[in-house]
């Protein structure tokens, strides 16, 4: 597999193929967590309108997409959002390049750090972003949850 990283251009059209990436690599969280990802709530419009307001990058394998993440750049930091591999593409450092754009566009940028936020459910997720060198800073409940139901986690960059 020889995958490349493209920051999504203006004119982009294949919003369909990444909505579909994205539904299919947050699948496993279906009856997992609760409540149910965001990722339920996209659409192709709110695809495209959230490119609109970050930096999106996509992996592709030839002509497929396979990959990606979307960063949004605030005063002090890009918060990271919707980091997605497809599935039989998971496990092979995708994910690690895909982030390491996302840092590379925050270093660009003048920012310190990387955050983004993972269910409490998803175990493997908080090693794997630990691995990638974020610690956890902060556990939140979603509006109307009672028990702690996210967990921040930030990144500082050099």
């Amino acid at each position: 597999m020889t995958v490349t990283i493209d920051r999504i251009p203006a004119d982009f059209g294949r919003w369909d193929e990444v909505l579909a990436l994205i539904m299919r690599a947050f699948a496993f969280m279906d009856g997992i967590i609760d409540p149910p990802s965001s990722a339920h709530l996209l659409t192709v419009d709110a695809l495209r309108d959230k490119a609109g307001r970050e930096t999106g990058f996509v992996a592709l394998d030839g002509d497929r997409i396979v990959g990606c993440v979307f960063a949004l750049e605030r005063a002090d930091d890009f918060y990271v959002g919707k980091l997605a591999v497809v599935p039989d593409c998971q496990g092979q450092g995708l994910g690690r390049r895909l982030m390491r754009k996302v840092e590379n566009l925050a270093l660009d940028r003048g920012k310190a750090a990387l955050e983004l936020q993972t269910r409490i459910e998803l175990t493997a997720n908080h090693a794997a972003f630990a691995r990638l060198g974020f610690h956890e800073t902060d556990r939140t409940a979603h509006e109307g949850y009672a028990r702690l139901t996210s967990i921040t986690m930030r990144k500082t960059l050099s």
